[in-house]
């Protein structure tokens, strides 16, 4: 997907001062989940072009022994006479690709390009007092987060760097906190639901279903693969961006899945996504802010404090100006439910490094503060009237639309929830 880069960047005039960047993005490339795959797959996957590194270290001020640079292997043993689903080989399912940790080098690179070498606001080297890195716990967002930063800061490649991770249960950035009233609201309308508005498309597939199952050998009551597209879109789309062919039947290798049907289960896909987070009407707005209402109340309070610690500063009542550049590594369901809770106005499935990016501006004229929210690296348009187009939208309008939704410091979500 598109992001931030200096060549298309659509630049601000100088009457306005960036002081703040909130960037959220999805993932790069990966292997699909082991539950997207296939029970038995025609060819395997190796990943034996790249390490996974899993290990703990004391820091430099807690002790004097070092660690070594362990990473996964992964392999199967003579001895064990079970068979692991789907794809042969030495990958993990999920697990970021080479080609998806270039891309999150790139994309690092990228964003670096603008805000430092363009714009002059991220700093040199990497300053943890005025940027952060978060990720969720799931660990492909590090593996994302490890290559990203060394693309913004390549001279800081080997040095130690805290990502920001929340506590499993209650993480917001994910989701993954608890909020029953939105998981009921989104299960009357969404997938595996009886409404007429999402079991229609399915129906309406019958025929791309059953020739897929034929194929791929799955069965038609498996429900995984039957409640949507998501199963057959990651199996499929992962194999294509990762220049694989698309998979044949095992008993019979001269049938095969074609390009013809692949497009149309992207495109299918497309649809339950913008079904999902938009078209079902005032449920999806309903939906995403109790499941994601406790990130949106976190960033609009960055925003706040970063309006308030800039006035400070402007007064000389405070030298250090704080954060001033947040990144988050995501997923598509988060990056989804922000541009539900934004109503954006044509809503797609976000693709791998999907980015949104909310830039803070001061006007100089009458020192107020402003906001301009970019997709794919160009501005957000919103079918909402009193949002808009996002580009130096008063920053006070989208503060009030998401108290609106769920309070300051997510007061609301208690009962949006019902916690």
């Amino acid at each position: 997907m598109p992001h931030e880069r200096r060549a298309e960047y659509p630049k601000v005039n100088s009457s306005y001062i960036l002081e703040y960047v909130e960037v959220i993005h999805r993932h790069h490339k990966r292997t699909p989940y082991a539950a997207n795959t296939f029970l038995v797959e025609a060819y395997p996957w190796y990943c034996d072009n790249e390490a996974l590194f899993y290990y703990g270290a004391p820091l430099s001020t807690h002790g004097a022994n070092h660690s070594a640079n362990t990473y996964w292997s992964v392999y199967t043993s003579s001895s064990n006479p079970l068979v692991p689903r789907g794809f042969d080989g030495n990958c993990q399912f999920p697990q970021i690709t080479r080609g998806g940790l270039d891309d999150s080098w790139q994309h690092g690179y990228d964003l670096y390009g603008v805000y430092h070498d363009l714009l002059g606001f991220l700093p040199e080297k990497y300053d943890p007092n005025l940027v952060s890195f978060r990720v969720t716990n799931n660990v492909i967002t590090s593996q994302v987060a490890s290559m990203v930063t060394s693309g913004m800061f390549s001279g800081e490649a080997q040095q130690n760097l805290a990502l920001l991770v929340q506590p499993a249960s209650i993480d917001s950035l994910e989701p993954a906190y608890t909020c029953l009233a939105a998981n009921n609201n989104f299960s009357a309308y969404g997938v595996g639901s009886s409404d007429s508005g999402w079991t229609s498309h399915l129906k309406a597939a019958s025929d791309l279903y059953a020739n897929l199952d034929t194929i791929c050998s799955i069965a038609p009551t498996d429900s995984g693969f039957h409640m949507s597209f998501d199963h057959y879109f990651d199996n499929l789309s992962a194999r294509l961006c990762h220049a694989k062919p698309l998979p044949c039947n095992i008993s019979n290798p001269s049938l095969c899945v074609t390009q013809a049907m692949a497009d149309k289960v992207f495109r299918l896909g497309q649809y339950e996504y913008s079904y999902l987070y938009r078209d079902a009407g005032a449920r999806t707005l309903d939906y995403s802010a109790g499941s994601y209402g406790i990130w949106v109340a976190e960033l609009a309070q960055n925003l706040r404090h970063a309006m308030h610690t800039t006035d400070l500063a402007s007064t000389g009542n405070r030298t250090s100006s704080g954060i001033k550049y947040r990144h988050s590594i995501a997923h598509d369901g988060s990056v989804s439910r922000v541009l539900s809770i934004l109503q954006i106005e044509k809503m797609v499935w976000p693709g791998m490094g999907s980015e949104v990016v909310f830039e803070l501006y001061k006007r100089k004229v009458d020192q107020q503060y402003y906001i301009r929210v970019l997709w794919g690296g160009q501005v957000l348009k919103s079918s909402n009237p009193t949002l808009g187009v996002f580009n130096m939208l008063q920053v006070e309008i989208l503060i009030a639309y998401f108290d609106g939704l769920v309070g300051q410091r997510a007061k609301k979500i208690a009962s949006l929830c019902s916690l």
